[in-house]
């Protein structure tokens, strides 16, 4: 073999050498890139529908929750949540606000300065929660109030408190409250709705006649979704198996089980079918 084909061999297998490498690169690249390109049309499939720039009305809208005739209430606004107070049960008919993401970055320390509010009729004392064996359950949960320390002073009122068992308030009804902070920080706002099903047979009391509610009820709304998606929960009053999800329910569940009217200002397509189908793989997924 001349000095000029080994030359040109060696050149060869260099070059062969060389664009293997170069090859090896753009697979990488290439792989890289697909499963971008995967991972990004999987979440925009999942999350395109949260991106929404403006709600389908004003949020102020969704605040409003219709009650049946005749129910017992005091309304009363606090900073940052608006309470239906039920005056012969002792405790709330519903609780609800608007949780923001930028609230829920709040750095507001906790407090624990629970106190009645003896602007409202009926609200409970101290003493009638004290030695029941019930907790103060808040309705509006004080870690979604640390944006303001007003919110927080607020969110103590015995007016937003139910007589909850210890096993739920700091178990299952903790973590929808958890689930909402994670949630919020993917929907950028949520409407949240809560309080005891008072149309159940309340057997029993604490205190100076404090109903003791069975179940719970929360829905949650996200109202820049495209279109809006809501999912509601009931939970029991009692140690439960189980888990979060096997209590979620639609809206449609939740108003039929504490006879309210939920989100009645939506457009009646958008209403029944966001109420009807609580979408719970979204909101399970989605965190």
């Amino acid at each position: 073999m001349t000095e000029h084909s080994n030359e040109y061999t060696r050149r060869r297998k260099s070059r062969k050498k060389g664009i293997s490498k170069v090859g090896w690169a753009y697979v990488v690249m290439g792989i890289a890139a697909i499963a971008l390109y995967v991972l990004g049309f999987n979440a925009c499939e999942l999350k395109g529908e949260t991106r929404a720039r403006h709600p389908i009305i004003p949020v102020s809208e969704l605040l409003r929750v219709e009650i049946p005739e005749g129910t017992a209430e005091v309304l009363k606004d606090y900073t940052g949540f608006s309470v239906s107070f039920n005056p012969r049960h002792r405790v709330p008919n519903y609780v609800v606000w608007e949780l923001t993401r930028e609230e829920a970055q709040g750095q507001v320390r906790r407090s624990n300065d629970f106190h009645p509010d003896p602007d409202v009729e009926g609200c409970p004392d101290l003493s009638d929660y004290r030695g029941s064996g019930f907790d103060r359950g808040h309705m509006a949960p004080a870690g979604e109030m640390k944006w303001d320390e007003r919110a927080m002073y607020d969110s103590h009122a015995l007016t937003n408190m139910c007589p909850q068992d210890r096993v739920i308030n700091g178990g299952r009804w903790r973590s929808i409250e958890n689930l909402e902070q994670s949630w919020v920080m993917r929907d950028s706002s949520l409407v949240i709705i809560t309080g005891p099903i008072l149309t159940d047979s309340i057997t029993r009391t604490i205190g100076n006649g404090v109903s003791v509610p069975e179940r719970f009820f929360r829905i949650i709304c996200a109202p820049y979704a495209e279109p809006p998606r809501a999912i509601g929960f009931i939970v029991p009053n009692s140690e439960t198996p189980r888990g979060v999800f096997d209590m979620a329910v639609s809206v449609d569940e939740v108003e039929s089980a504490a006879g309210f009217d939920f989100f009645s200002a939506l457009p009646d397509d958008i209403e029944d079918v966001m109420e009807s189908d609580s979408k719970i793989n979204i909101w399970r997924y989605l965190r």
